[in-house]
């Protein structure tokens, strides 16, 4: 009996220590001084990159994953595979959230990037055709968005009221016969080829190779449009206090990173206050 009580005793004792262990790995992994964010090419990455350089004065060691896509950076940030991530504006991270049932936050607003009409077979919006094609994101708050450039540019007239949940069933005037394209947003750039015109993701443009001083129009945001499309830092919900991700953000804000924003894209991404 004494032998059975000595075991069970040394049992209770190593649960106890796996449990503390636990505890403080956990402490380690909140306090830890080491971040890996994941974030799209361009110009996330390399924003992330000056700001690891700010990081780094205090201690800080940066990794930065990068992706090509816009479904990638959100499901490893939910595994927890990655701090957190920076790729995607608020409209996005919200329909992120309802469609897949994440609990993603954003932590603060970095940059914007407005949405350009490209020439693709067709170099004018005065020589666009009837039946002309023209590719837009299919994604749902980029799709929107696309949708409100061409009603801005007067191509279109959208169903009162649709807004930024509009879709090509709520085109209520298409005097053009406009047919829209939609494809995926990293498809869209090389997708010019086969299309009058495409409307471009900030980002993938700038991939590309391609520059709002090469567009045809340019996205005018303002009010709730600008609020919901900033480029965020997202995380896990109960991670936005961390230390390390307020560091984080605090670098991302820096003058350094505005400053390489403004002298880096010119328009093409543009640093909230």
């Amino acid at each position: 009996m004494k032998k059975i009580t000595r075991i069970l005793t040394f049992v209770l004792l190593l649960a106890l220590l796996v449990s503390v262990a636990a505890a403080c790995g956990k402490k380690d992994d909140k306090d830890s001084k080491k971040l890996t964010i994941a974030a799209s090419v361009t110009p996330h990455a390399e924003i992330l990159r000056v700001a690891a350089k700010e990081l780094e004065k205090d201690g800080y060691e940066v990794e930065v994953k990068e992706f090509t896509d816009y479904i990638l950076p959100n499901k490893v940030t939910t595994d927890g595979d990655v701090d957190a991530n920076f790729f995607q504006h608020i409209s996005y991270l919200n329909h992120y959230n309802e469609s897949n049932k994440t609990d993603l936050v954003s932590v603060g607003g970095i940059h914007y990037e407005p949405l350009c009409v490209y020439g693709g077979k067709t170099s004018s919006l005065s020589d666009l055709a009837d039946g002309a094609t023209i590719a837009v994101p299919n994604d749902s708050s980029n799709e929107a968005r696309a949708l409100m450039v061409l009603e801005q540019e007067g191509l279109l007239k959208l169903r009162e009221g649709a807004g930024l949940a509009a879709t090509i069933l709520d085109i209520e005037e298409n005097p053009r016969n406009l047919d829209i394209k939609e494809l995926a947003a990293e498809q869209l750039p090389r997708s010019l080829e086969a299309v009058e015109f495409a409307i471009i993701n900030g980002n993938f443009a700038l991939q590309s190779g391609l520059s709002p001083e090469d567009a045809l129009a340019v996205e005018t945001l303002s009010g709730e449009t600008l609020e919901l499309y900033q480029n965020v830092l997202a995380v896990n919900k109960g991670r936005e206090n961390d230390p390390a991700i307020q560091a984080l953000y605090k670098a991302l804000k820096s003058d350094a990173v505005k400053n390489f924003i403004n002298e880096t894209w010119k328009g093409a991404v543009v640093p909230l206050d």
